[in-house]
């Protein structure tokens, strides 16, 4: 006698997901490992353990190798509240504006973040600015480039979806 064996997601062998904007060719929706409990924290703790990282950076570079004081410390953890802030904003912002706007403005803030920290090394203006540039400029492109193959796989994934006689398959 042959049994039906379940499939991955449910001990009954009912697909989860299926029908869902997030679902891949094969109607199967791969699992979430973390809860929403847990991505809402990391959406929020992430920026600030990055700008902690950020405002140690800075402050290690202000102080030029000498001890350190009261003055640096506060000037890191200012740069710390002042970084995580701009990335929750540039967040929220991005989300709302199309793959391009989105990409500039992600790469717009990688290279005043980086303009940041290497003006505070002393070396020339001019060669702080080409940097920054560089680096919003490969920013915004990589960023361009994973949204637009992204967003427009994911499309054609829906239109599939949504209307399967036109793909020639049933």
């Amino acid at each position: 006698m042959a049994h039906a064996v379940p499939t991955r997601g449910t001990s009954t062998g009912a697909r989860t997901g299926a029908g869902t904007g997030a679902s891949g060719a094969s109607g199967h929706t791969p699992p979430d490992v973390f809860g929403a409990r847990t991505h809402l924290l990391a959406k929020w703790a992430m920026p600030l353990a990055i700008g902690l990282v950020y405002g140690y950076w800075a402050a290690s570079i202000r102080r030029h190798g000498g001890p350190i004081t009261g003055w640096n410390l506060l000037f890191g953890f200012m740069t710390v509240l002042a970084f995580a802030i701009l990335w929750y904003v540039v967040r929220e912002v991005a989300d709302r504006l199309p793959r391009e706007g989105h990409a500039v403005l992600w790469g717009a803030f990688a290279g005043s973040a980086l303009g940041f920290l290497y003006s505070g090394s002393g070396v020339a203006m001019f060669t702080c600015i080409l940097v920054s540039l560089l680096l919003a400029a490969a920013v915004t492109a990589g960023l361009y480039y994973h949204y637009a193959t992204h967003q427009d796989a994911e499309e054609a994934r829906r239109a599939r979806t949504r209307n399967p006689a036109r793909t020639g398959t049933t």
